[in-house]
């Protein structure tokens, strides 16, 4: 089967691309083409293409890659009903949101110790006369009287 894919050149950092058609058993740095259709930078977004015989092909049955089919589709070359398109838009999403550190929850801020944790001592001392008599009014004696209360 023949597939229209996109052929590496260009030296280290500053890639280039041949688009070929070649047999899918080779690798694309193999250099056993078909035909060369064109090339691709993908700095300067630049596509010269032969388009009559990228149809010829299309039309023979060489699929393309995804990223021929994309350059394919900008050069308004028309790709037949059987063409696999893949995922086109490049729309990635987040694997596990849940573990973004905005989607956590608050952790609470504790503030440091100053001279106030001796007046903050005092505080529950007052406090607690308070907590017990709030504990007297909802204690199970006093329900049980207000209970019999009523019932007189």
């Amino acid at each position: 089967m023949l597939t229209i894919r996109m052929q590496r050149t260009g030296r280290k950092g500053l890639a280039n691309y041949r688009i070929v058609v070649q047999d899918s058993r080779f690798s694309p740095s193999s250099g056993r083409v078909v035909s060369l259709l064109g090339h691709y930078n993908p700095h300067t977004k630049e596509t010269v293409l032969n388009k009559e015989e990228a149809e010829k092909y299309l039309k023979n049955g060489a699929q393309p890659s995804t990223r021929v089919v994309r350059i394919f589709k900008n050069e308004k070359i028309a790709l037949p009903t059987w063409v696999d398109e893949g995922n086109v838009e490049n729309k990635k999403g987040i694997k596990n949101p849940e573990k973004l550190r905005k989607n956590q929850p608050a952790e609470e801020v504790e503030e440091p110790a100053s001279e106030e944790p001796a007046v903050a001592e005092e505080a529950p001392k007052e406090e607690a006369p308070a907590e017990e008599s709030e504990a007297k009014p909802g204690s199970d004696e006093e329900s049980s009287t207000t209970e019999e209360k009523p019932a007189e």
